[in-house]
């Protein structure tokens, strides 16, 4: 089973789809979040976040101002700017 994770900024959603991990930074340090992970509500830091789809491929963006939430296996990523890297 996978998580399915949503990332938007406040003008858009920026990827939403299934992924087997994300990591992303918050302003602890960077958080890893894999299928079966703790209900976690963390700040964003500004930098990357990193997903792995269930496929293999990776999916980069940078993201800043806002928080992630982990609940069962979604992880939403609610983010003031965010965009997806080249």
């Amino acid at each position: 089973m996978a998580l399915t994770v949503t990332l938007v900024s406040a003008e858009e959603e920026v990827w939403h789809g299934e992924a087997n991990l994300v990591v992303a930074k918050t302003v602890e340090g960077e958080i890893g979040f894999m299928t079966g992970h703790e209900p976690v509500l963390a700040i964003l830091a500004e930098g990357q976040v990193r997903i792995t789809q269930s496929d293999g491929t990776k999916v980069v963006a940078r993201a800043q101002d806002g928080f992630l939430s982990m609940e069962g296996n979604e992880l939403t990523i609610v983010a003031g700017l965010a965009a997806l890297e080249s």
